[in-house]
């Protein structure tokens, strides 16, 4: 995958709309190319911090980054900042 992917790719995650979220999937469908969800989370590996990576959440609807010290979230703080809920497992 080249800068252009990448840069195709933060466009996409560019214009989703506070509040919401969406999968890797997804953003590979947008990008009318829908085997390449995992390219897309190298993609997100290299994000630029103006691009709002913590609206791109797995498949399943889970958050895609891990809890850090002291069990707190920071893609799940800013998610919940922007008004999206949790249900109880997590999703």
């Amino acid at each position: 995958m080249d800068e252009g992917f990448f840069q195709r790719v933060y466009q996409v995650i560019g214009r989703v709309p506070r509040g919401r979220v969406v999968t890797y999937g997804q953003v590979a469908w947008a990008l009318g190319r829908p085997r390449i969800a995992r390219q897309v989370g190298w993609a997100m590996r290299a994000c630029p911090n103006d691009v709002p990576w913590h609206r791109v959440v797995n498949g399943q609807g889970r958050l895609s980054t891990r809890t850090k010290i002291g069990k707190v979230n920071p893609q799940r703080m800013l998610v919940q900042a922007e008004g999206v809920q949790f249900e109880v497992d997590g999703r």
